[in-house]
C-alpha cells in the first residue's frame, strides 16, 4: 500500500468522471479533430493535425495517471483528527521560521483549492508525517541543509 494515495469520496467521483469522460467523449472528439485533420492533406505542414496529435498524447497521459491513481486510492472520509499529521490533513507549520498551511496528500485530492499540497514522500511530509501538534523535527532540503519544522496546527481536509 506503499504507493496508495487517500482520496475522499468527493475526490475519487470527481477524478472517476474526469477518467471516464476523457476515456469516452474526450477520445471521439479528438478523433474526430485528427481525422478532420487528415482529410485537408499534406499531414508534414497541418498544424491542426499536429496540434490534434500532441493534444491526444497529454490527453492519453492523463487517462493512464488517473488509472493508476484511482487504482490504488484509498478512499474514505478525512482522517479523525487527533492532533497527528496524516495524509489527508491541513497541516500548519513552522518552516524555516515562516508559517505555512498546507496539504498533505495528493494534489488530485485538492481539487480547485489554493492550497500547497505536499506529498507524504516528499522531504517535508516524509518528515513530518506522523507527528502531533506542538512538535518539531528537521529535513534536509535538495541543497543539504536542514531545515527546521514545527507543527503548529492539524485540520481536516473537507475538499
Amino acid at each position: 500500500m506503499s504507493d496508495a494515495t487517500f482520496l475522499t469520496q468527493d475526490a475519487y467521483d470527481r477524478l472517476a468522471a474526469e477518467l471516464e469522460e476523457l476515456s469516452t467523449t474526450g477520445r471521439e472528439e479528438i478523433a474526430k479533430r485528427i481525422e478532420a485533420a487528415r482529410e485537408e492533406g499534406d499531414l508534414r505542414e497541418n498544424g491542426g493535425y499536429h496540434a490534434a496529435k500532441d493534444e491526444q498524447g497529454k490527453q492519453e497521459a492523463r487517462i493512464r495517471t488517473l488509472q493508476a491513481l484511482l487504482k490504488d486510492a484509498v478512499v474514505g472520509e478525512a482522517p479523525e483528527l487527533n492532533g497527528t499529521v496524516q495524509s489527508g490533513t491541513v497541516v500548519t507549520a513552522e518552516v524555516l521560521g515562516d508559517e505555512e498551511r498546507f496539504l498533505l496528500g495528493s494534489r488530485e485530492i485538492a481539487g480547485g483549492t489554493d492550497l500547497d499540497v505536499y506529498s507524504e514522500k516528499s522531504p517535508l511530509g516524509a518528515a513530518i508525517l506522523g507527528l502531533k501538534e506542538g512538535e518539531e523535527t528537521s529535513y534536509e532540503a535538495p541543497n543539504g541543509k536542514k531545515i527546521p519544522v514545527k507543527v503548529i496546527r492539524v485540520e481536516s481536509f473537507e475538499g
